[in-house]
């Protein structure tokens, strides 16, 4: 490292050809980092070939043996040496790299694993015999007669042995095999017409089945809906908000949870493009802008979107295992995403995760068993225990009108709104929760976050029919920036004059700062500005000054909402609830916690042992 060229030797360097080996070596390199990554390849092989069934079996966690078998449309024995070579291909005739409707185009794949393992293909096409292929560390053999009735089988033996040093940065059986599982269930997500089984054949003989998704049926949102309630579980598929947009050309569908179902980690993201996995960091941050008014900063939203566009319009082909995309307008894709949620979260009204009755389910517990008691016998009556308090403490009985626990008596029993989603208010427990009934259970209602919610959309309504005023400067705050950002803040400006922030250029490299959101009071306009730049430069878009905006509105709602402590009147309560089914987004609070907790009669019953 001391030397000054410490990458060139002292010898005149020499540009050599790498041979057909190193270059298929290389190349692995990019396209296979782990045993997850040749099967995600060998997948996706299979669903281009219109496979209806894919079986996918592995042991040691992929380092040992990997096998897909499908029934797609299979090789004939007279094109298997040619599906070897490098940059051959059935999918494109490359005359347009733009235009690909399949997951793969580039034919490198196989020869890329032939290259660092031992491949076998097997494989018949309709109206042929079955061939098959071997190829070991790069050495192809011939085309041998074999016996299969239809479809495909990849087997890859020991990934790496070509390449001892490769297999010093694998991780351990059981972290490979969840990668295996991760991405066959990514795959399974985006094909939900075709059913996939997933063996691990570590021991031997058949294995057993590590995961099992049968092909489902109906439309596509139907389906799409079977499969994700099979791989991420009957809660998410019980609190996911459907969705269908579309934007110039852009398609989006695709179910995401409500906000009261949400991660401790980003976790449960799931992206597709054109059917394809992504880890697209744009797309990630749409949809955590999309939740950045009803989740607090460490909880993380759980979708599974699909955006569907012409291939035109997106470029699969600038990552060396496409796990990345770029769009021709990612403001439209990103746009798409936030408007699409927001629209389907607002619909969704007050409704709120059902996860959020089990565990207040859960939190109850049954007293610990013990002998029988004789209730007749031990229960005081009325009167011997009002003489036992009386005797205990000579004031309590004056104590009875500040009891925490106050029941709201009705005029008329069979005129309240019980059929209503949060039903007729009965109590207020605590001078904070209040007790509705409902026709099929009770809600219990935190008043203080609802009302804190109801008072933050009625503000942001009101701001955006009134609009979002702004304070002049006396004296313009003058702010230094790069030539590139001064020209990404001026391609802006229009945007951020809407949310009262007033921005001109000064001069080369200047901006000049002349008037603020008014809300927001005295603020440091550099520092502003280079938060927004920051965002623009990852992201595309800036939300940093209206979520300042939100932020201040919160502090105005929680202020201003009903305080925990005062007690309310049946008709007050009745109001509140009313208002909260009538408002968007009210089952949560401004910080992501649930307003209110639904709880079904039967598993009331259930507690007391009464079903």
């Amino acid at each position: 490292m001391n030397s000054p060229t410490p990458k060139i030797s002292a010898n005149q360097p020499m540009i050599r050809q790498l041979d057909e080996a190193a270059i298929n070596r290389i190349a692995a390199g990019e396209v296979v980092e782990r045993p997850a990554s040749a099967i995600k390849e060998l997948v996706e092989n299979a669903l281009d070939a219109g496979a209806n069934r894919i079986e996918i079996a592995y042991a040691d966690g992929g380092k040992t043996l990997m096998r897909v078998t499908d029934d797609g449309c299979g090789i004939p024995p007279d094109q298997l040496p040619l599906a070897l070579a490098r940059h051959a291909t059935s999918k494109i005739d490359g005359s347009d790299l733009l235009n690909i409707h399949s997951f793969g185009f580039r034919g490198e794949a196989l020869p890329s694993l032939g290259a660092v393992a031992r491949l076998t293909i097997t494989s018949r096409a309709p109206g042929h015999e079955a061939g098959e292929i071997a190829v070991s560390g790069g050495q192809v053999g011939a085309v041998r007669p074999a016996a299969l009735t239809s479809g495909t089988i990849v087997t890859l033996r020991d990934l790496f042995y070509a390449t001892p040093a490769r297999l010093k940065f694998m991780r351990s059986d059981r972290a490979e095999a969840q990668a295996i599982t991760d991405i066959v269930k990514r795959l399974a997500m985006a094909a939900p017409f075709v059913g996939f089984t997933l063996r691990d054949v570590s021991g031997g003989g058949e294995g057993r089945v590590t995961f099992r998704a049968e092909a489902e049926t109906g439309d596509l949102l139907d389906a799409l809906y079977g499969r994700l309630a099979h791989i991420l579980g009957t809660e998410f598929a019980g609190n996911a908000l459907r969705l269908a947009a579309t934007r110039d050309g852009l398609t989006l569908t695709g179910y995401a949870a409500l906000p009261t179902y949400s991660r401790g980690a980003a976790i449960a993201q799931y992206l597709f493009v054109n059917g394809r996995p992504v880890r697209d960091r744009m797309l990630h941050g749409a949809l955590r802008a999309a939740y950045q008014d009803v989740l607090a900063r460490d909880r993380h939203p759980a979708a599974a979107l699909f955006i569907d566009c012409d291939p035109t319009l997106v470029d699969v082909n600038v990552h060396p295992a496409k796990s990345e995309v770029r769009f021709r307008d990612p403001g439209v894709a990103r746009g798409l995403i936030v408007s699409g949620l927001r629209h389907a979260l607002a619909e969704a009204g007050h409704r709120a995760s059902t996860t959020v009755a089990g565990a207040t389910l859960g939190a109850f517990r049954p007293e610990p068993a013990a002998a029988a008691r004789i209730y007749q016998m031990d229960r005081p009556t009325p009167m011997a225990r009002a003489a036992a308090y009386q005797a205990q403490s000579p004031g309590f009985a004056d104590m009875a009108a500040t009891y925490s626990a106050r029941i709201e008596p009705t005029e008329d029993p069979d005129d309240t709104p019980t059929a209503l989603p949060l039903g007729a208010a009965r109590a207020q427990v605590h001078e904070n929760y209040i007790i509705a009934q409902t026709d099929t259970g009770l809600v219990i209602v935190d008043q203080h976050a609802a009302h804190e919610r109801l008072v933050y959309e009625r503000l942001k309504a009101q701001m955006a029919d009134a609009g979002i005023a702004s304070q002049a400067l006396l004296i313009p705050e003058i702010v230094d920036l790069s030539d590139t950002d001064h020209a990404l803040l001026t391609e802006h400006a229009d945007d951020l004059a809407t949310l009262g922030l007033i921005i001109e250029p000064f001069g080369p490299g200047i901006i000049a700062v002349r008037e603020t959101p008014a809300i927001l009071g005295p603020v440091n306009a550099a520092a502003l500005l280079r938060d927004i730049l920051d965002e623009l430069g990852d992201a595309g878009d800036s939300h940093t000054l209206r979520s300042r905006i939100d932020a201040i509105l919160s502090r105005v709602a929680c202020h201003g909402s009903v305080r925990s402590g005062r007690r309310m009147s049946a008709d007050e309560m009745n109001a509140l609830l009313r208002e909260m089914e009538r408002t968007p987004m009210s089952g949560q609070c401004n910080h992501g916690r649930p307003t209110y907790v639904a709880l079904e009669l039967s598993d009331i019953e259930r507690l007391f042992g009464r079903t």
